[in-house]
């Protein structure tokens, strides 16, 4: 079986430019609606929202790679990095090593792509590992670099990378690729297409022991930013989290081949999907205002405390469905004094209401959240 590197004329990777056109389009038509939209929010808002963005990316970035991590030490070390107070807690390695990478991303995407930024994004996914024989520094083992599945005796080769001693050049030309093809490059290529190429060129070579998918998808936002003049804030790894499977069929489909339009075209579909979800999210923000303002004063304790609830639930809402014994358990009051915060809520438009009885459910009464018309 040949792979991609192994084939005549790597690494130069061929597509048609005018299967993207419509969707280079789409995304910077996009790209300034949601800057328009950002001017609404409050600066406070502001912040918080990239605060969950960076937050939610590291964690899904992360389980795409099977690793599950505590979304709320994410969080933590994310907040300490913007300088806000959090909890006193030890956030564990693999959380802090994550969140000190997108953070970093975040604040440094304008950074030509170095060897210095690459190794310390590795030396950051890496903190706490023991397992790993290069840290901070390409690959070095004799061993094929292999992405299998399956059991041990019977594994699937889903793909093999350039050996080990090839990594230093082969990663000299990914870097003057990557420079030269960005907004100040001498070979420009538009948005989504040097973000897609970018992603799949990087994993092809799989320059490190572990961490390429994370940083494959660091690079490509990179690479977004940078056409884009600011942090993307898109919700990419949310949006291939959703559908793993999909994104690792891609991957492979196109592993085999120098000619990536179908790969290039499933990635700026997937920036286009994390696009509107994190449009979505600043919309629920501007509601979230919008309902506060119209609510000020209007709320006793229990009841800000419970909206303050279901705004931190986000665009997915309360799961299930805040019901009557939740608002019990957040608010620590009686039953009849429950049912009437509940039915002044329903009445100021602050919720509504669904179900009857043991069914009955309260969601917030406002467009952007599931289950609100």
């Amino acid at each position: 079986m040949t792979w991609n590197w192994q084939k005549k004329g790597w690494p130069q990777f061929t597509y048609d430019e005018k299967a993207l056109a419509a969707d280079e389009t789409q995304f910077l038509q996009r790209s300034g609606v949601f800057l328009g939209a950002l001017k609404y929010l409050p600066e406070e808002d502001k912040t918080h929202l990239t605060i969950d963005l960076i937050s939610n990316e590291a964690l899904k970035t992360s389980e795409i790679e099977g690793e599950i991590l505590n979304r709320d030490s994410l969080q933590s070390s994310i907040r300490r990095h913007f300088g806000l107070t959090t909890k006193n807690r030890e956030v564990p390695p693999g959380e802090q090593g994550i969140a000190d990478m997108m953070t970093d991303l975040n604040r440094h995407y304008d950074n030509p792509l170095t060897n210095k930024q690459l190794f310390a994004w590795h030396t950051m996914l890496a903190h706490g590992r023991q397992d790993l024989k290069q840290i901070g520094a390409y690959r070095k083992h004799q061993n094929a670099m292999q992405v299998i599945s399956g059991p041990i005796g019977k594994p699937t080769v889903h793909f093999e990378a350039p050996p080990s001693k090839t990594m230093s050049q082969e990663m000299k030309r990914f870097r003057a690729w990557f420079n030269d093809s960005g907004p100040e490059g001498v070979r420009t290529l538009p948005a989504l297409t040097r973000a897609g190429y970018a992603h799949l060129y990087f994993v092809s070579i799989h320059p490190f022991e572990d961490g390429n998918g994370r940083i494959a998808r660091a690079i490509a936002e990179k690479s977004l930013s940078q056409c884009l003049g600011h942090p993307t804030l898109i919700a990419l790894s949310q949006t291939i989290s959703s559908d793993r499977k999909t994104y690792y069929q891609a991957l492979e489909l196109n592993n085999r081949s120098l000619e990536i339009t179908n790969w290039l075209s499933y990635f700026a579909n997937t920036v286009l999907d994390a696009q509107l979800y994190t449009q979505r999210l600043i919309d629920f923000l501007i509601e979230k205002t919008r309902l506060y303002d119209r609510l000020r004063g209007k709320l006793n304790t229990r009841q800000e405390k419970v909206i303050a609830r279901l705004f931190a639930a986000g665009l997915e809402g309360f799961k299930g469905g805040l019901s009557a014994e939740n608002y019990l358990a957040i608010t620590k009051t009686s039953r009849a004094t429950a049912t009437r915060d509940l039915q002044d809520l329903v009445e100021m438009g602050a919720v509504q209401r669904t179900g009857e009885r043991k069914h009955t459910r309260y969601t917030l009464n406002i467009p952007t959240v599931s289950g609100s018309t």
